[in-house]
């Protein structure tokens, strides 16, 4: 059952189940200025057990299998968000962790613009995204000496996790070039992803640096240590 919610325009619904009589989900719409709505949504539920047949909502409301290539794109970007916020954990560098911290809602975005059909108007990452990881790797190169080899991922807790962090990115990124092949999307999300690997190896070696903990060659020697 729907039914208006008081003191809100029309379009601002609450959505009722009539056999528990509790309130699911609202949605509203708050004013931005004189031209912009922005929708508001609150979860009173954590399971809802619409997906326990396998299948899970986009923001459109289409219904789609949890194996699609969409549904993994925007998992796979789940993870990698999960996974900063446990590299955060303890975390004493103030400026990687406030830059963390700004990929971390980022990644918000990217999700919602892989979720959403492009007919659908959601926040999406565009060039300016691009252009702040470009000009952080940049400000970050100046800490370090030039790559002659590969290095061993590791280091530091937080250095490892990084790494770590950057083939999520990198997995993340080869979804959505499977997604590619059947739907198309904001092609700003991929150049994100890409760059982002990128920028997490960076610092993952800045914050080995900074701690002192020296970085090792690979050995490509089958006898190597």
């Amino acid at each position: 059952m729907k039914t208006a919610a008081p003191d809100c325009p029309t379009s601002c619904q609450l959505v009722v189940d009539p056999n528990k009589r509790q309130i699911e989900t609202t949605t509203s719409w708050q004013l931005v200025g004189h031209f912009q709505r922005r929708r508001i949504l609150r979860i009173t539920r954590v399971y809802t057990k619409t997906g326990d047949a396998g299948e899970t909502s986009l923001v459109d409301g289409s219904r789609v299998k949890k194996n699609d290539l969409r549904v993994t794109a925007f998992g796979d970007v789940d993870e990698l968000n999960s996974l900063l916020g446990l590299a955060r954990v303890g975390l004493q560098d103030a400026q990687l962790d406030d830059a963390l911290g700004k990929i971390q809602n980022e990644l918000f975005i990217v999700g919602a613009d892989l979720a959403s059909p492009l007919t659908i108007q959601v926040p999406r990452v565009d060039e300016s995204h691009v252009v702040e990881q470009e000009q952080l790797i940049d400000t970050l190169m100046e800490e370090l000496e030039p790559l002659r080899e590969f290095i061993l991922p590791g280091g530091t807790q937080f250095g490892a996790t990084l790494h770590l962090a950057r083939c999520v990115a990198r997995r993340a990124e080869r979804s959505i070039v499977a997604l590619m092949a059947e739907s198309e999307i904001n092609l700003h999300s991929l150049t994100y992803l890409n760059r982002l690997s990128d920028l997490l190896f960076v610092m993952a070696r800045v914050a080995n640096r900074r701690s002192g903990v020296s970085e090792h060659s690979a050995n490509f020697s089958s006898r190597g240590k």
